[in-house]
């Protein structure tokens, strides 16, 4: 199964914010849509960088609240790690494992068409194997 199974059932709807906007309203932002992390973008869908939740406790662990006053560049991981809706789940589960991050856009010519997290495959596979179980009930009753 691809990326595109996830995305065909979760959509494809995506939240970004520019570089420029405080920390402060990353947070507001984060918690009005109830989602971990915000892709940055500053050009028409071109990714600049990607903030999380632990991007945000991190800064305010070192930095404390002044952080929030800062633009989101500057707390922003700027290497993003994007995936394609090609991609196989267990192939993107792989590099969220090894990279240990937990949300990962995902791109159709260069441009954002998406989001996933790690709860979305979890929730993914979890679906995946009970409907392989259920089948091999099914088999196994007709037999």
């Amino acid at each position: 199964m691809t990326v595109a199974a996830i995305l065909s059932g979760k959509g494809h709807d995506t939240i970004t914010v520019s570089g420029d906007v405080p920390l402060s309203e990353v947070c507001k932002t984060l918690a009005k849509h109830k989602i971990g992390a915000v892709v940055v973008c500053d050009g028409p869908e071109a990714i600049d960088g990607i903030v999380s939740e632990r991007d945000i406790v991190r800064v305010l662990g070192n930095q404390g609240e002044s952080a929030l006053k800062h633009p989101v560049s500057s707390v922003m991981t700027r290497e993003v790690m994007t995936c394609t809706e090609e991609n196989s789940v267990n192939e993107v589960m792989a590099r969220m494992t090894q990279g240990r991050f937990r949300h990962m856009p995902v791109v159709k010519d260069g441009k954002l068409t998406g989001v996933i997290s790690i709860g979305d495959v979890v929730k993914f596979k979890i679906a995946q194997v009970e409907l392989e179980a259920e089948q091999m009930r099914s088999y196994i009753t007709m037999a």
